[in-house]
Order: C-alpha cells, then sequence, then structure tokens
C-alpha cells in the first residue's frame, strides 16, 4: 500500500445534518443546500458526475454541468449521439453525484432520464457563446477522429460559414436530458466518519420517505 496515499485524510466537522430540519420534499431540500453553495463561491459549483449504464452492462462516468433545476428534476445538456447520449438512448436511467467538499456535502440522485421539449434546447443552445454553438456543430462527440487538425479543420470551416453570414442552427442530435428523481441523498460530512446521510425515495403514492442511512 501507498502509505502517502493512505494517510490523506479529513476529519469533517462544519455541519450535521438531521430530520428535523430537512424539507419534505428533495428537491426543495435540493435548492437550499445549491444556494449555500452559490453563496459560498465555490469553483464549478454545478458540476456533477453523471453515471450510465453501457449496452455490455458496465458502468460508465463522466463530469457534466446542470443547466437547471425545477420541480420537474435535473436538466443537462449534450450530444445525443455520443456514447451517454446511446447509452441513455438504452437504458433511460441515470446516477448524478453532486460533491462540494468545502462544505463537506454530497447529494446523489438516482432517476429516470428523457429529453427536454426541442424549444428548451433550443433556447438554451441560443443562449450559448457562438463559439460553444459552433463546437455542438463541430465535434462529432465521442467518436474516433484522426487528429487535433481535424476538428480544428472543422471548427474553422463553420466559423468561416457564420462569418459570412450563415445563421448557426441548434443540430437535431444536441439538446437537453431532464433526470427525474427517484431518489435522493443527501451526505454531510461528520467527525470520525460517522457522517449524517438522509434519503428520500420516492413512493407509490407519488409521495417522498425520508429515511437515515449508516455512514
Amino acid at each position: 500500500m501507498n502509505q502517502e496515499i493512505a494517510d490523506i485524510r479529513i476529519n469533517y466537522s462544519k455541519k450535521s445534518l438531521s430530520e428535523a430540519e430537512v424539507a419534505t420534499d428533495p428537491i426543495t431540500q435540493f435548492g437550499s443546500w445549491w444556494q449555500e453553495a452559490v453563496n459560498s463561491q465555490l469553483s464549478e459549483v454545478n458540476a456533477m458526475t453523471l453515471a450510465t449504464t453501457g449496452a455490455d452492462g458496465l458502468p460508465d462516468a463522466r463530469i457534466v454541468l446542470l443547466k437547471d433545476f425545477t420541480s420537474r428534476g435535473f436538466v443537462f445538456f449534450t450530444n445525443y449521439q455520443s456514447r451517454k447520449g446511446k447509452e441513455l438512448e438504452q437504458n433511460p436511467h441515470a446516477c448524478l453525484v453532486f460533491f462540494w467538499k468545502e462544505l463537506e456535502r454530497q447529494v446523489r440522485i438516482s432517476g429516470t432520464v428523457s429529453k427536454v421539449p426541442g424549444e428548451e434546447s433550443d433556447q438554451y443552445f441560443y443562449s450559448r457563446p457562438v463559439g460553444s454553438q459552433i463546437g455542438a456543430i463541430a465535434s462529432p462527440q465521442s467518436t474516433v477522429i484522426p487528429d487535433r487538425a481535424f476538428l480544428d479543420q472543422q471548427t474553422k470551416t463553420i466559423t468561416d460559414q457564420v462569418a459570412s453570414g450563415q445563421p448557426v442552427i441548434r443540430p437535431e442530435h444536441w439538446g437537453g436530458y431532464l433526470v427525474t428523481p427517484t431518489a435522493v441523498e443527501f451526505w454531510q460530512g461528520r467527525p470520525s466518519r460517522l457522517h449524517d446521510r438522509l434519503r428520500y425515495v420516492l413512493q407509490e403514492d407519488q409521495q417522498w420517505k425520508i429515511e437515515r442511512l449508516a455512514p
């Protein structure tokens, strides 16, 4: 064992989490924690791990960016033809994980995934910088390309077209996903690894049950 790695540890002690203080539904509770994270000016506060399942049944994960959350759930945008897009088409279930280390907090969200309406994807796509719009068109995300020059040439071609007056149009294969939660866990670090873990589980009557998990 690499002892230098094994000796890395932090004793979490900033806050606690009790059933008496949380909201009755997880979206409201997430909103409360989200606002604290934003007010704390955390870097990339909206970065989250997206875990999916491949066609081979093996897990797959990467970092994506949260772009909205409402009573419906959590929204992110990507290329539908990317690896994650193909995995979500085959198995529309996913898990999201936020880790806000400065607050010693983690949120885990499990749920079903669906595409957002086209007009919602349009609204976000056209709010992005033009360079990001061009990048979404130029990149055949997750596919093998010969070299960086290929991507640079793709980008230059589209950039030149835009400069000549051709409008940028959102590709049909690029848009948003909505993760509708069925379970949400809030984790608050505590001393001696005896962390607080409260999990919301959606019941058949569409009400949320709150249960405490052992750390």
